[in-house]
C-alpha cells in the first residue's frame, strides 16, 4: 500500500516517485558540485587570486547542477529531444556572440590546470617580460620590469610561447673576463674559485666552472659559469662581476685595456722626409 502512494499523480502525469527521483538527482548534483568546489579551492588556491577562483568555482558548480537537473528531467516524461534542439540553438547564438569570452575562459581553465605559470613567476610572453601578478579567468596581468601593468587575454597567453625564468629552481649566468698575458692564469682561476666558494648564493650543485676560454688580441679570456637560485638570479648576477674584479685586482692580476703594439723598422724611419721629422719633433 505504501508503494501505491508513490505512483499517485500530483501534477498532471508527475507522480510522487518522479519528484523523489528528481530531488535525489538534484541533491546528488549539489553534493558533487560542493566536492568539486572544495577540491578546486584546495588545489588551485596558490595559482589563482581568491576572488577569481571563487568566481570560477561558482561557474563550474552551476554547470554541474544544471547538468544534474537536465539528467533528472526524464523522470517527468519530458521530451528532451525538443529541449536539446532549443538549448543547442540558444547555446550557438550565445557562443557566437561571445566567442572571444568563451575562448579566453577556456584558455584560462587550461592555464590553471596545466600550470605553466603562477603568480610571482618571472616570465616572457611574446614581447612582454615581467612578473605574473594575477591569473584571472579571462586574462593574465603582468607587471613589467618598468613597473607597467599589462593585461593579456588568456587566449593569447595559452597559444603563445611562454618563457618561465623561475620554473627551474636554479639558473645559470656567465662572464667573460680578460686578464693580461703577463698575469698567471692559474692563479686568477684559483682566486675566482675561492671567491665563489665563499658566496652563499652561488650553488654547489651544479658547481661553478672557471677556465681559459680564448686567447684574445689583448688578453687571456677566462670564462666563468655560475649557478644561482632563480629567485635571486638577477641580484647575484649584477653583484658578482664587480666582486670578482676587485678580488683579481687585490690578487695582483692585471685586467688590461685593449692595446696594440706597433713596430717601426729602420727603413721606415729613414723614409720619413727630414722636414716632416722636424715638424713631428716640434709638435712632440
Amino acid at each position: 500500500m505504501a508503494f501505491e502512494y508513490l505512483n499517485y499523480a500530483l501534477i498532471g502525469n508527475v507522480t510522487l516517485l518522479d519528484l523523489i527521483i528528481f530531488g535525489i538527482a538534484v541533491l546528488l548534483a549539489v553534493v558533487i558540485a560542493k566536492a568539486v568546489g572544495f577540491y578546486l579551492k584546495k588545489t588551485f588556491s596558490d595559482r589563482v587570486e581568491m576572488a577569481e577562483l571563487e568566481f570560477l568555482i561558482k561557474v563550474i558548480q552551476g554547470l554541474i547542477i544544471v547538468i544534474g537537473i537536465y539528467l533528472a528531467l526524464p523522470s517527468f516524461d519530458i521530451n528532451l529531444a525538443d529541449m536539446l534542439v532549443v538549448g543547442g540553438t540558444i547555446g550557438l547564438v550565445i557562443a557566437f556572440a561571445s566567442q572571444k569570452i568563451v575562448s579566453n575562459f577556456g584558455s584560462g581553465l587550461f592555464l590553471i590546470i596545466e600550470r605553466p605559470i603562477k603568480p610571482g613567476d618571472s616570465i616572457n610572453i611574446n614581447s612582454v617580460s615581467g612578473t605574473v601578478e594575477e591569473i584571472r579567468v579571462l586574462s593574465t596581468i603582468i607587471k613589467t620590469h618598468e613597473g607597467i601593468y599589462v593585461r593579456i587575454p588568456n587566449e593569447k597567453v595559452f597559444s603563445s610561447d611562454i618563457t618561465n625564468y623561475v620554473a627551474n629552481v636554479a639558473r645559470r649566468f656567465e662572464y667573460t673576463i680578460g686578464i693580461s698575458y703577463r698575469s698567471d692564469a692559474g692563479k686568477a682561476i684559483q682566486i675566482v674559485k675561492d671567491l665563489l666558494e665563499k658566496e652563499s648564493f652561488v650553488l654547489r650543485h651544479p658547481a661553478p666552472s672557471v677556465f681559459v676560454d680564448t686567447l684574445g688580441d689583448s688578453s687571456v679570456n677566462l670564462r666563468v659559469f655560475i649557478w644561482a637560485p632563480s629567485r635571486v638570479w638577477w641580484s647575484v648576477r649584477t653583484q658578482m662581476l664587480w666582486t670578482i674584479k676587485k678580488a683579481l685586482e687585490d690578487g695582483g692580476i692585471d685586467i688590461p685595456f685593449p692595446q696594440r703594439v706597433v713596430t717601426i723598422s729602420r727603413a721606415t724611419r729613414d723614409a720619413v722626409p727630414p722636414h716632416e721629422g722636424k715638424e713631428a719633433e716640434h709638435h712632440g
